[in-house]
């Protein structure tokens, strides 16, 4: 660069100041309007910030300065300061929220290979946990080994469901998750309620608790690299906690949990605007408490129909499958044996929807084939047969002299 540098150089050397609460920088962020240079060396920068009132300001500022006014020619920085427009702001806001999700994921426990899937209802009293642990139970059968994290802070039940009790333990500064054996497979489960005295504890915790918590079950859970699942049991609706895993697990999956009632599809679809506002693949829609079918074969739709149907339209994805009203379910939940474990209808179809994730909608990542996989295979059987020869070569006598 020679003599006074162009516009274009002043909006190059912009890419470099970084929103800090965005991630991303103020030009893709369409934040920096634009730059003119005058001949006595005036440089002067248009700034659009999501509020006039933005606590940011002056470090963005500080930032422009810095690498604005260190360039040759350069005699002073003045930046005009302006405000997104409503339409501006939302497209910064989508622009970042893609950065986030096509970024390498923040550094967690979660191994790279496990799918993540989210479990999550626009409302409490669904079955939104009853279905994460069935899932879980029935992919664990299988014989995968899947974590279970128990997101739901305020409203754990996934202990009591899983028949997972105890207290957890640290080791190597880090969280041990409870286990239990289930068939050939292996559940590993972190819950709020494994940290509390009691059932009936209540936590009244607010939203920076709230996300701390998640966090760590997050980052600080040794989950382990055989990981194959992660199923978060998230708490209902779009507040803190569900944003925070977002950002998180930018690359999770969703499951929206919903009754065939109206009212529960209208809140539902909610859930799937966040999801897809941080760039979330939405996997599928279960409806829960579809329909009571008694002995007789008689079908009584207690809590409506359609609702499961019309929001898996509504918002372009799968209906996984339609659980059934079945008091198997809450007699397997008080009791710590998911019913997906035992027969009936209900179980019949959460088994169904199981084999559809396994086989379609959320495949686990085959690493069988991974030249990376096959390399150390290769290397670590090398590395025995080198072993064998030195033991036989110091058993066997050499011949005297």
């Amino acid at each position: 660069m020679s003599g006074l540098p162009s516009s274009d150089d002043i909006m190059e050397m912009l890419r470099g100041v970084i929103d800090p609460e965005l991630g991303s920088d103020i030009v893709e962020l369409g934040m920096a309007k634009g730059a003119t240079v005058g001949d006595d060396g005036l440089v002067r920068i248009t700034v659009a910030l999501t509020t006039s009132g933005c606590p940011l300001r002056a470090q963005i500022q500080k930032d422009i300065r810095a690498r604005v006014g260190g360039l040759p020619g350069v005699t002073k920085v003045k930046i005009d300061w302006t405000e997104l427009t409503a339409e501006e702001k939302a497209a910064t806001m989508a622009k970042a929220r893609f950065n986030v999700q096509n970024s390498e994921a923040p550094e967690t426990n979660v191994p790279p290979t496990a799918k993540v899937v989210m479990v999550a209802s626009g409302k409490g009293g669904v079955g939104k946990s009853s279905i994460t642990v069935n899932l879980a139970a029935g992919l664990a059968a299988r014989g995968y080994t899947v974590g279970v994290m128990d997101a739901d802070i305020w409203g754990f039940s996934v202990p009591r469901m899983l028949g997972v009790d105890g207290d957890l333990v640290s080791k190597d500064k880090q969280i041990v998750p409870l286990e239990r054996k289930v068939g050939e497979g292996l559940l590993r489960v972190v819950s709020m309620g494994h940290l509390v005295a009691d059932e009936q504890t209540a936590l009244m915790w607010r939203g920076l608790m709230l996300n701390r918590a998640v966090q760590h079950f997050i980052e600080d859970v040794q989950w382990g690299d055989d990981c194959d699942y992660v199923l978060i049991d998230m708490p209902p609706g779009t507040g803190d906690v569900q944003m925070g895993v977002a950002k998180l697990l930018p690359r999770a999956e969703m499951i929206i949990i919903t009754t065939p009632a109206k009212a529960a599809q209208n809140v539902a679809s909610r859930v799937a605007n966040m999801g897809r506002s941080y760039y979330l693949r939405i996997a599928g829609v279960i409806e829960n408490m579809s329909a009571f079918v008694a002995n007789d074969g008689v079908s009584y739709e207690i809590f409506g129909a359609g609702g499961g149907e019309e929001l898996a339209a509504e918002i372009g994805v799968p209906l996984l499958g339609k659980v059934p009203i079945d008091g198997a379910v809450a007699t397997g939940g008080d009791i710590g044996e998911p019913i997906i474990l035992g027969s009936g209808p209900a179980a019949d179809e959460l088994n169904a929807i199981v084999d559809t994730l396994v086989n379609e909608i959320v495949p686990p990542v085959e690493m069988a084939g991974c030249s990376a996989r096959m390399f150390d295979a290769m290397a670590a059987a090398l590395d025995e047969l080198d072993a064998q020869e030195t033991q036989e070569a110091r058993e066997t006598p050499t011949d005297s002299l």
